[in-house]
C-alpha cells in the first residue's frame, strides 16, 4: 500500500493493532494455563476479556472509515508472544516461571500503549474525535493492565521468586 498521507498511515497503523489484538487474544488464554498465582490467572483472564473489546472498538472506527481492517501482519507482536512462548517452554520453578510471563506480558502492554497513543494522536489530528475517545478508551485499559502486572509483580510473584516459595 501507498502511503500518502496522514490517513493511510492512521489506517495502515489501525490495521497493525486489530491484527496484533487478534494474536492476543490466541495467546492469553495461553498465559493464563502457564501461570500459577491464581491473581495473574485472574489478571490475564481479564484482560482477555478487555482485548476482545479492544478489536470490537478497532472494528467500529474501521466501520465508521469505510475500510478493511484485515490485510497486515503485526510482526512484533508475533515476536513478542514468541518470546512469550519461550518463556513458557522454559523448565522454570512456578513463581518464576509467573515472573518471566508478567515480563512478557509487560513488553507487550508497553508496545500497545505506544501503538494507541500514536493512534489516538493521528485520529485527533485527522478530526475523529469519536475515534480518539475509543483509542484513548483502550489506551486506558493498556495503561491499567499494565498497573495490574506491576502491582501482582512487585507484591507477591517477585517475591515468591525471589524467596524461592
Amino acid at each position: 500500500m501507498r502511503m500518502e498521507s496522514l490517513q493511510d498511515l492512521y489506517v495502515d497503523q489501525l490495521r497493525d493493532l486489530h491484527n496484533a489484538e487478534n494474536q492476543l487474544v490466541k495467546a492469553l488464554p495461553k498465559l493464563a494455563k502457564a501461570s500459577t498465582d491464581p491473581e495473574l490467572q485472574s489478571a490475564f483472564s481479564e484482560h482477555l476479556e478487555e482485548t476482545k473489546g479492544h478489536v470490537e472498538r478497532l472494528e467500529r472506527i474501521f466501520e465508521k472509515l469505510g475500510a478493511k481492517p484485515t490485510g497486515k501482519t503485526c510482526k512484533a507482536m508475533k515476536g513478542l508472544i514468541a518470546e512469550g512462548s519461550e518463556m513458557m517452554d522454559e523448565e522454570a520453578e512456578p513463581p518464576i516461571m509467573d515472573a518471566g510471563l508478567i515480563a512478557a506480558a509487560q513488553r507487550v502492554e508497553h508496545y500497545e500503549m505506544a501503538g494507541y497513543g500514536c493512534v489516538r494522536t493521528f485520529a485527533k489530528m485527522l478530526g475523529d474525535e469519536q475515534a480518539a475517545q475509543l483509542l484513548q478508551e483502550t489506551l486506558n485499559e493498556e495503561g491499567q493492565a499494565d498497573k495490574t502486572l506491576t502491582k501482582l509483580a512487585q507484591s507477591v510473584v517477585n517475591p515468591k521468586a525471589h524467596n524461592g516459595a
